[in-house]
């Protein structure tokens, strides 16, 4: 997919805007900084455990934004519908986006509604585009990382893609495993008044951890360090990662931020993290190395280091 973009996306639609392929695009007025992005939603199965695709289309929007440093106020809505759609669940998912709408603090200002022939969608697909302000003090990107900030992420890897697995092929195991699908916008404000020097941000959907630790350096230069022993996983997780072979920072979250901030910064950032909702659980996983390769390493447990390559595939497609 980042080889598809690079290649026939980017190269085609060059502006200043696209080249930096962020979560959302930044765009200048003489007077604001507007966060704009656009996302589609074919999730499957579209109800899961802990969510269902209505839910992951509002969450994912307002991540997206928040993930360049904006606050989210306003998001579309267009819908996809097979014919012979459920009534019922339709009025599910909507029931869902209105919830989620306002627990996340943003309105649907407009939309589309589409049907199309009978086993021609799967259900139903969803298109959302959202629209963010940025303070004018606010300068998140590569350029300001710096060697020796901390990397904190706000909780377990991989319940999101774990969860759609066990749903999806209805695999029975022991304990409860639920989609951590959150909107983080109120992490990023808890943050933002408190005066943290966060240097950037980035929401591991897919590829997970490893995936966007890999961009990160790849697009900066520095080197990143991850400790087996700091990253959290649940017993559910770990069980199931060992059972199929799935590493969970390949795994997709949908409810995970993780924010690269200020050395002297680090333990004052995850306090008032773990003062949040969604941010009870966070951890400092590792930290920027010296300008080098631009590649991630990851300390295990054993305290050996290795390299972590970019993924090459998604273990498991249609997470979101």
């Amino acid at each position: 997919m980042r080889e598809f973009i690079e290649k026939e996306i980017k190269e085609r639609f060059k502006n200043n805007e696209l080249e930096k392929l962020l979560d959302s695009a930044i765009l200048e007025t003489k007077n604001k900084k507007i966060a704009f992005t656009t996302d589609s939603y074919v999730v499957s199965p579209i109800f899961f455990p802990g969510g269902n695709i209505g839910e992951l289309a509002v969450n994912g929007t307002v991540n997206d934004l928040t993930a360049v440093g904006a606050f989210p106020e306003f998001i579309s809505l267009s819908l996809i519908i097979e014919e012979g759609f459920s009534f019922e669940d339709l009025r599910k998912i909507l029931d869902s986006i209105k919830k989620s709408a306002e627990k996340a603090g943003v309105r649907i200002v407009t939309g589309d509604t589409k049907v199309v022939d009978k086993g021609k969608g799967d259900g139903i697909f969803i298109n959302t585009s959202g629209i963010g302000f940025i303070p004018q003090d606010v300068d998140l990107g590569y350029h300001r990382i710096e060697e020796g900030d901390l990397v904190i992420i706000n909780g377990p890897l991989g319940l999101h893609g774990f969860s759609i697995l066990v749903s999806r092929e209805n695999i029975e195991i022991e304990g409860e495993l639920k989609s951590d699908t959150a909107p983080l916008n109120g992490l990023w404000k808890a943050l933002y008044e408190n005066k943290i020097e966060v240097h950037f941000m980035r929401d591991p959907t897919r590829g997970g951890v490893q995936g966007v630790l890999n961009e990160i350096a790849e697009s900066s230069g520095f080197d990143i360090l991850i400790r087996e022993k700091d990253i959290p996983v649940t017993d559910e997780v770990k069980g199931l990662s060992e059972i199929l072979g799935i590493d969970p920072l390949l795994m997709a979250n949908e409810g995970k931020m993780i924010f690269i901030v200020k050395k002297e910064d680090g333990e004052k950032a995850l306090e008032i993290l773990k003062n949040t909702k969604y941010g009870k659980e966070s951890k400092i996983i590792g930290e920027i190395l010296k300008k080098g390769e631009g590649v991630l390493k990851y300390e295990t447990a054993m305290g050996v280091v290795r390299i972590l390559d970019m993924p090459y595939a998604d273990p498991l497609p249609r997470i979101c």
